[in-house]
């Protein structure tokens, strides 16, 4: 913990070094012609290129393609994107206080409509705007002098805006204080959007354009870095214990406010709306649409951090999750994970006669058409919001049940997880997932009842499970199926 503390009181001292720096020193002057000239380093989401070491204005020229092509918004479903870069978000610029920036943008000769650039680090008209209109097969080239520090949003600015921002057309530009920014060890790249298609979410195939839903506000997905997934699984972001993290987050929109969270996380300082002001020990920060924030904490145990807009049924439904993996050795003052698991018993209340779990039926065996009836009813309390009405699951999060060749594999091993839990990589129909799935609070009618509803459901391969057959899975442990919840 003195390490810790240490850290992150040379991290203060260093902002307050800045800030006198900034106070007493004066970067030597010079004319456009007499500064040095340099291509800017651009990366994709989620790397951002490394900070800036030179303390004194430069050229810098920054070269940007549009393209317009179709790619996978989730599994099984592709968009027309329009795109800076050929990817959503655009890559991230990272300029200096002073800098005067050559930019160049270039429509491709394939796509089909003009495109321009609103850079909200510009001060001028339309943030470049106008000066950046650019046909298919042509380039554009205007200045600027980067004044203000700050994480600024750019987007497209094309008529009609809204569609173009809908489409994928935003990213970040880093405008790096005079003195930079104090060490982390790791910086990454993050940019919510929504995304408005005809079908609904899940919906397979291409997907097009529904100008309705967007008038009206109702995304069908609202993702980080483009897609469903895009942080998730082989895909998480990565520190180790001890390290520091800094999260440069931005919001496309087009409309929708992002609440940003890290969920077994307090950010130590948040660069509130990407400038100057600083706020510390924040849960939870507000990124408006056209707006960003730069998060930063310390990681001090190890497991993996779920990164989500905590307008929850964004994170779970329509895809606004990421991951941050940590490792390292568990730190168990900070968090010891589950210490112990026993049965509660309000005041005044018997304990059952089998030790929690409710007592196999004893008056005769249900029908197979009375278990799928109270089976579906389970589902509907329990399973629904995570599996989804169809049993189609969440892409990239939450897996299929629906015709699923990993349950039809081995049907008991479903009934091991409903009762231990599940973490760690499975692979249903194709599609790898790696998420945790906790032990749910069930009897042993109501679980053998809701997996022979599954099971004879949506195209599986039909059959029954028994109450008595659930007490004896539950007495042999979560050993032989793989089953349990364990520390990372």
């Amino acid at each position: 913990m003195k390490e810790q503390r240490t850290k992150r009181t040379t991290r203060h001292f260093h902002r307050i070094a800045l800030a006198l720096s900034a106070v007493f020193l004066a970067a030597a002057g010079a004319s456009a012609a007499e500064l040095p000239r340099e291509e800017a380093v651009l990366t994709h989401a989620p790397n951002v290129p490394p900070p800036i070491t030179r303390r004194t204005p430069a050229k810098v020229v920054i070269n940007l393609e549009v393209k317009e092509h179709i790619a996978e918004l989730a599994p099984g479903v592709e968009y027309t994107f329009w795109t800076f870069g050929g990817q959503v978000p655009g890559p991230f610029m990272r300029i200096r206080e002073g800098d005067e920036v050559e930019f160049h943008l270039h429509n491709n000769p394939d796509n089909k409509l003009p495109h321009n650039i609103d850079l909200h680090a510009v001060t001028g008209p339309g943030g470049g705007a106008a000066a950046s209109f650019t046909a298919p097969g042509r380039s554009s080239q205007f200045s600027f002098k980067a004044l203000k520090p700050g994480l600024y949003v750019y987007h497209c600015a094309t008529a009609p805006v809204g569609m173009h921002i809908a489409n994928g057309m935003y990213g970040l530009i880093l405008v790096e204080p005079e003195f930079g920014l104090p060490p982390v060890d790791h910086e990454y790249y993050l940019m919510q959007g929504e995304f408005y298609t005809e079908g609904e979410y899940g919906t397979p195939g291409l997907q097009t354009f529904s100008m309705n839903k967007a008038l009206d506000e109702r995304p069908d997905y609202v993702v980080f870095n483009g897609s469903v997934g895009s942080l998730t699984g082989d895909n998480a972001i990565h520190a180790k214990t001890g390290e520091t993290v800094r999260l440069y987050v931005g919001n496309g929109g087009p409309n929708l406010i992002s609440s940003f969270h890290v969920i077994g996380e307090i950010f130590d300082t948040v660069h509130i709306e990407g400038g100057d002001r600083l706020n510390a020990n924040v849960q939870t920060t507000l990124v408006p649409a056209g707006g960003s924030a730069i998060v930063e904490f310390f990681c001090d145990a190890p497991g993996t951090l779920t990164l989500v807009d905590h307008s929850i049924f964004r994170a779970f439904n329509k895809g606004a999750l990421g991951m941050l993996k940590v490792e390292g050795e568990p730190n168990l003052t900070v968090f010891s994970g589950k210490q112990h698991d026993s049965v509660y018993l309000p005041e005044g209340r018997e304990p059952p006669s089998d030790n929690g779990h409710a007592l196999v039926r004893t008056d005769r065996e249900p029908t197979l058409t009375e278990q799928k009836r109270a089976g579906e009813l389970v589902y509907k309390q329990t399973c629904f919001a995570c599996h989804q009405a169809s049993g189609q699951g969440i892409p990239s999060v939450f897996p299929p049940l629906a015709n699923s060749d990993y349950l039809n594999a081995d049907p008991e091993r479903a009934v091991a997880y409903v009762i231990f839990g599940r973490q760690g990589p499975i692979t249903v129909n194709g599609v790898d997932y790696n998420q945790i799935m906790t032990p749910q609070n069930l009897n042993n009618e109501q679980i053998a009842d809701v997996v022979t509803y599954v099971l004879n459901t949506w195209g599986n391969k039909k059959g029954r499970i028994s109450a008595t057959r659930v007490q004896e899975i539950r007495d042999g442990g979560p050993e032989p199926f793989g089953a349990g919840i364990h520390a990372e």
